[in-house]
């Protein structure tokens, strides 16, 4: 298990963990992966990808520990990354644009124009049929995957920054400030709606019913998504939470969050016992200014992610598969797609991931 964190230095941070009675965790390697800070981290069963304010999306190979490439397709910051189980990624960015791609050949299959402003977020229906996206032309839109269209489009008062399906995908949430609107997918209506005093900057869902959500602030608070009430809150960290990812391991559920006071830290949450708040597993000090943060499970069949990114995390029925069988074959390959890849742009490349700054300068130390 590898926690991998980006931060406003340009780099990328990989921290081995070691879960066990008492867990672990220790610095790994360091890569310089852009020339600006990092924006955005996503993660399948083998790759780590991120997207900096440099313009360009950079790829790592976590089993053979280089990087891979780079894609350049998008103009302006890269606001947001998800992997569509271990054959798509999804990029949006400052340019409008949400681009498809193939992560067997890391080409671009199709490049939407998707908002008239900046793309803020977009999250991926379990099923692989669906996306969501929000941008800051006060607008959501959803995208049907199996046809490569703009299927609804729907007027927000304000811009959202987040939105994401529950790991059922039966609903999904947007963010607008510090209020977290909750939407049925049956209805496209709003469901309940949670307030928070602070501005939110993260959010996760760690069962289909329960959500964390953090802000600017050193709090993190558990609510439900039926009655909209608070859990449990409990201080974190000592200043905002940039970040949180959330995944389950043997029945466990594992929290990790990033702050802005430079610590990554890994939190057991028992569900029957809530109310009592998580128990720290582990912390590290990166030392950084933190941005956003990933965490990479070598162990798919042991460790199932807790997320909304993988098909694997709902029961799909027979009709559902065909549909998704039908998106390699209706829309991955028609002709349009065929036009679309000569306009990738794929910079390759091979260098290993570094050792951590720490190990470098000990090494100097001693030669000196």
């Amino acid at each position: 298990m590898e926690l991998v964190a980006g931060c406003y230095e340009q780099v990328l941070l990989g921290f081995a963990t070691r879960p066990g009675q008492s867990w672990t965790v220790v610095p790994d390697f360091t890569h310089h992966a852009h020339s600006a800070s990092l924006s955005a981290v996503a993660v399948n069963n083998r790759y780590v990808v991120t997207g900096s304010r440099d313009e360009t999306i950079q790829i790592y190979d976590m089993k053979k520990r280089i990087e891979h490439g780079a894609l350049l397709q998008h103009n302006g910051t890269i606001t947001c990354l998800e992997f569509y189980g271990t054959a798509h990624l999804l990029s949006g960015a400052e340019d409008g644009l949400i681009c498809i791609w193939n992560t067997k050949r890391w080409e671009c299959l199709k490049s939407i124009k998707a908002h008239k402003g900046h793309v803020t977020s977009l999250s991926i229906h379990p099923s692989g049929k669906l996306a969501l996206s929000v941008g800051t032309d006060k607008t959501l839109r959803t995208w049907n995957l199996v046809e490569g269209r703009s299927a609804f489009i729907k007027n927000l008062k304000q811009n959202a920054h987040i939105i994401k399906w529950s790991p059922d995908g039966e609903k999904y949430v947007t963010v607008i400030t510090n209020k977290v609107d909750i939407y049925s997918l049956d209805t496209a209506s709003i469901t309940g709606t949670i307030t928070t005093e602070k501005r939110i900057s993260s959010l996760r869902f760690i069962t289909d019913s329960i959500l964390a959500i953090a802000g600017d602030d050193e709090m993190i608070r558990f609510y439900s998504c039926d009655s909209q009430k608070c859990l449990c809150e409990f201080k974190a960290h000592e200043n905002r939470i940039k970040d949180i990812f959330s995944f389950e391991r043997e029945g466990q559920y594992v929290i990790v969050t990033a702050s802005s006071d430079g610590y990554i830290k890994m939190w057991n949450l028992d569900l029957d016992k809530i109310k009592d708040g998580p128990s720290l597993l582990c912390e590290v000090n990166t030392k950084a200014r933190l941005t956003c943060l990933a965490v990479w499970l070598d162990r798919a069949s042991e460790m199932k992610e807790n997320s909304d990114k993988t098909a694997t995390s709902c029961q799909e029925t027979e009709d559902e598969k065909s549909s998704i069988a039908r998106i390699d074959k209706d829309f991955w390959t028609t002709k349009r797609v065929k036009i679309a890849r000569r306009k990738r742009k794929i910079i390759p490349g091979k260098q290993k991931l570094e050792a951590p700054v720490q190990k470098k300068k000990k090494k100097q130390n001693n030669s000196a």
